[in-house]
């Protein structure tokens, strides 16, 4: 395997408040020797979220088997995903910046194809995946992302599971979306026909 140097592009603060996660953690779990550091890992894990590296390329450039990189990945996300804003939150916040029209939109994150994985397989885009609904501005500015579904579930389904329809009318704000989610409860405007959708 060949080397090179190479460079995410985030800052040197997310790194640090990631690091800082990843040090807590292990002293909350008095978690034994590491090969990496904190800083590393979080470094490993962030290259791999931000570029799609694989765990093999990820491991050869860090020193570690691909095992351990994938545990790495494994124990970090979730430090992550549980720091998310919660989308009253989001919404509310959006309302008093004077947003008052968020988009909302599902957006399918193909994955490999398992055997056993049919209900990630999306009929609609032809191929195995996740679905995942985003809230963004008029702009495609990303306010919110939920957690994934298999891919094979409606976008209405989705957006109910997250609780996406009552949040808007608790915020006072009218939420604009395309045609997947007619029948929605709340505050939710269909059809969009606008300059884009968030994933695009």
């Amino acid at each position: 395997m060949l080397f090179y140097r190479a460079a995410v592009d985030l800052s040197r603060a997310t790194l640090n408040y990631f690091a800082g996660l990843l040090r807590r953690r292990r002293k909350a779990v008095r978690s034994a020797w590491r090969l990496l550091n904190p800083g590393r890992q979080a470094l490993l894990v962030l290259a791999h979220l931000r570029k799609g590296e694989t765990f093999a390329e990820l491991g050869a450039g860090f020193g570690v088997s691909a095992t351990t990189a994938w545990r790495y990945v494994e124990e970090a996300v979730p430090l992550l995903s549980g720091r998310s804003p919660k989308l009253g939150l989001v919404l509310r916040k959006a309302g008093r910046d004077g947003l008052r029209y968020p988009v909302l939109d599902g957006t399918p994150i193909r994955t490999d194809r398992v055997r056993a994985d049919r209900p990630y397989f999306s009929v609609k885009h032809r191929s195995h995946g996740v679905n995942v609904q985003v809230i963004a501005s008029p702009e495609e500015a990303q306010l919110w992302t939920s957690g994934a579904l298999p891919g094979g579930v409606h976008d209405l389904t989705a957006a109910r599971a997250w609780g996406i329809p009552r949040e808007p009318g608790r915020a006072g704000i009218l939420t604009l979306a395309d045609k997947a989610y007619q029948g929605a409860e709340g505050p939710i405007a269909t059809p969009y026909k606008g300059r884009g959708k968030p994933d695009s």
